[in-house]
């Protein structure tokens, strides 16, 4: 008999079982073998937030498998991820498994190489219940907040809205910054930017202070066309660029993203499948700390490969006090190894990860920094050139590239400069920046919000679901002034500018915006920050066994259930936030764009108006709530259009339908895939209708009126219009009889039922299971 050995996923047991030897045999559980169910709250509030968990259809097998290899085991090892969600499925396992808690070995390891792998089977341990608390109590929080609280925004928002702890705040956040960036005015200044002749070479220089007015900005101009320019001191100092830490998740999600292009999903994809071939150690961590071994093998490849110089050991605190998870930040298992991976995507990630480490160990990049002072004999500033040279290139060898540098041409202090021309610019203050996936990391760990493992999840839910378009923006353009001073003259002149282009940023909808103003305005502490990131801290007391997580749970549900209850008064009308687009010039009726109980809509006219009911129509195609103007609109409401009418005289209309634009005749409906329905023409509407028809035509195989037979997408078949009978792929389809048509339609199997079951209802139901068995051998 063998020890069992259960891991997460196949991949880390296949890499495992290579190390453990033939005594051991690794199985995996697919991930959480039990959860609370998809349909119902099922925690039992009275009673403790008692939950009632089950093993999910797709994971009976598993779970079977599992127990039949732990009853002929010699022992078994829980050996899931050593966060709290790994605990929780290592509880879980020996839950479903009906293993003894306090006697079943459990094992952790931040890396899969064998002597981590060995070292936890020498020092096995229980499953540690504070951490399985800790997680259950988030599990139990965040199902009581969607549970209780999506269905308050179905009612009073839209149907199939989804809340949560996190993501809401995530929403916000975005929410938030969009309305900065409108409520923002932008202010101009003038920046002053002047190139002179040393004898040798140009030297460029600028004035540290702006100008607020243009005003202001040629006056400095006019004293320069008399002035003279001195050299008044030139400063040189040494100066020096430390590494950063080493990886935890969150940096790396920036990096990746900086550097690789890769969304944060993405980069925790990739990054799992380095883990659990190997590669790197555990990538859900906020530790920044190395551990001994790592530190002696990095010292060792910097030292031989490098030199000693560029050797400089350091060990970093972590900033986030409440840092669990993990004890190491995310490192390379083999420093030695410069190249791993299955795909061109890994391997970039796991060579941004060998350099982020051994960067964090090597010495300090120097420079020689040179700055230039330039007096003016009719003004009191000072122009500034600046200048650096890299002296020793230090980590930039592998992380980082190497520093440009900023040379300067040789000069004296109280040398004279001809000036060559100077220019005063205009600038204008940027808003603040929208948030991309990687910067909302950012802003989400500096907040507290959420932990390692909840940043990739939460970004990919709130585009999901509708409330973030990741997307560009194409910018506007505006005018610029630029004074110049030439060969002692003074010209002005206005240039072009782009502003406001934005790139692979996280865009709010209309719905994420009227969401996150009925939250706040009713449900305030769930989406606020401090209240999110005290629900962290309080998890994490959980988790060290300082807080009773039932009484957690108790004291958040008091506060949180009565908003629910109370918000049951408002009114549908209050969250629409309808967006008004002005009125129709023919009827003086208000046009709004708004949010209906099925998505987005225009609508006409007020609701409390009694003498003229509101009239609807779709958004026109591609518009949003956001940008759609009057004029879109009220074309909108000219639909359904006559277009003309067929040669037999039928009429054909043009409208939206749920499916997209269409035209009609009759019961005939035809698709626009090009076409507009506000502007296709009679000739264009016949041609479409025609082709529709000939394609109909050459489905119809026969046609016995009660029955036809059909060719479909995949095959010939027979119906009657409620059922459908597969035609034999030896059977010409038509040589088919009326008589033949009846009898196969009365043999075929009801919708919904399995063709190889025919009418026998009493049949047993075959599935792999069950045809596995074998008959008894009769004796």
């Amino acid at each position: 008999m063998k020890h069992l050995v259960i891991v997460e996923s196949p991949a880390k047991a296949k890499t495992i079982e290579k190390y453990l030897g033939k005594d051991y045999s690794v199985k995996s559980s697919f991930g959480h073998i039990r959860d609370l169910p998809k349909k119902g709250i099922s925690i039992d509030i009275e009673n403790g937030f008692t939950p009632t968990y089950e093993v999910p259809v797709d994971k009976k097998k598993v779970v079977a498998e599992l127990r039949k290899a732990a009853k002929e085991a010699t022992s078994v090892w829980l050996a899931s991820d050593e966060d709290r969600e790994g605990e929780a499925i290592a509880w879980h396992l020996a839950q479903a498994l009906k293993l003894d808690t306090k006697t079943t070995k459990r094992i952790v390891f931040h890396e899969i190489t064998k002597p981590a792998i060995l070292h936890a089977i020498e020092n096995p341990r229980t499953i540690d219940e504070k951490l399985v608390d800790a997680q259950q109590a988030r599990r139990i929080l965040d199902r009581l907040v969607g549970y209780e609280l999506s269905p308050v925004l179905w009612k009073k928002v839209k149907p199939g809205l989804s809340a949560g702890r996190v993501q809401s705040v995530a929403v916000r956040l975005i929410v938030d910054r969009e309305r900065e960036i409108e409520a923002f005015e932008t202010s101009g200044t003038y920046k002053i930017t002047a190139i002179f002749d040393t004898g040798e070479d140009e030297l460029t220089a600028e004035l540290p202070h702006k100008f607020a007015t243009k005003d202001e900005a040629r006056a400095f101009l006019d004293a320069c066309l008399a002035a003279s320019f001195t050299i008044s001191a030139i400063d040189e100092k040494p100066s020096e660029r430390n590494p950063s830490a080493p990886f935890t998740t969150s940096t790396l999600q920036q990096e990746a993203a900086r550097k690789l292009g890769f969304s944060v999903k993405q980069t925790m994809t990739l990054a799992q499948r380095l883990y659990e071939s190997g590669s790197i150690t555990y990538m859900r961590t906020d530790s920044t700390n190395l551990s001994d071994i790592a530190l002696s093998n990095a010292r060792n490849y910097i030292s031989s490969t490098f030199g000693n110089n560029y050797l400089r050991e350091r060990r970093y605190k972590t900033k986030n006090a409440g840092a669990q998870e993990a004890h190491e930040a995310i490192r390379p298992t083999d420093f030695g190894r410069t190249s791993a991976g299955g795909d061109e995507g890994q391997k970039k990630l796991y060579r941004l990860i060998w350099q982020r480490t051994l960067a964090s160990q090597m010495a300090p990049a120097k420079t020689t920094k040179t700055e230039v002072s330039i007096t003016l004999s009719t003004r009191p500033e000072k122009l500034v050139a600046k200048g650096e040279v890299l002296v020793f290139d230090g980590f930039y060898v592998v992380y980082g590239g190497t520093k440009d540098d900023t040379l300067l041409p040789k000069v004296a202090v109280g040398q004279t400069l001809d000036l060559v021309s100077m220019t005063a610019k205009e600038t204008f203050s940027k808003p603040p920046a929208r948030y991309s996936e990687a910067s909302l990391v950012k802003k989400l760990e500096e907040l507290g919000i959420g932990r390692p493992s909840t940043y990739a999840p939460t970004i990919s839910t709130i585009q999901t679901r509708g409330y973030v378009e990741k997307g560009d923006l194409e910018g506007s353009s505006r005018e610029a002034f630029v004074l110049s001073l030439e060969k002692a003259q003074i010209s002005e002149e206005k240039v072009s500018e782009n502003f406001g282009a934005d790139r692979n940023k996280l865009l709010p909808t209309f719905l994420a915006t009227i969401t996150t103003d009925f939250l706040v305005k009713h449900f305030t502490s769930i989406v606020d920050y401090d209240f999110t990131a005290n629900a962290e801290d309080q998890f994490d007391k959980v988790a060290e066994g300082k807080l009773d997580w039932r009484k957690m749970l108790k004291e958040f549900y008091a506060d949180f259930h009565p908003l629910v209850k109370e918000s049951d008064n408002v009114s549908r009308k209050e969250t629409s936030n309808q967006r008004s687009l002005g009125l129709d010039p023919k009827d003086s009726m208000p046009v709004y764009a708004r949010y209906g109980r099925f998505g987005p809509m225009l609508q006409k006219g007020d609701a409390e108006d009694e003498d003229k009911k509101p009239v609807f129509a779709p958004l026109p195609p591609g518009s949003r709530i956001e940008d759609v103007t009057l004029e879109q609109a009220l074309e909108m409401f000219k639909l359904p259009r006559l277009v003309g009418a067929t040669a037999d005289g039928e009429e054909i209309k043009a409208n939206i339908g749920r499916f997209g634009p269409y035209v009609q005749v009759g019961k005939l409906y035809v698709s626009l895939k090009e076409d507009d329905p506000l502007t296709i023409t009679e000739d264009k509407a016949r041609q479409l209708i025609t082709e529709k028809k000939d394609t109909e035509a050459k489905k119809l195989i026969n046609d016995f009126g009660d029955i036809k037979v059909l060719n479909g997408m995949y095959g010939p078949y027979i119906t009657d219009g409620k059922k459908n009978a597969k035609i034999p792929k030896d059977t010409d389809p038509a040589t088919i009889t009326h008589e033949q048509a009846v009898q196969m339609i009365a043999e075929a199997p009801e919708k919904g039922k399995g063709r190889r079951f025919g009418k026998k209802k009493a049949a047993p139901k075959v599935t792999k299971k069950t045809a596995a068995r074998k008959p008894a051998k009769k004796k």
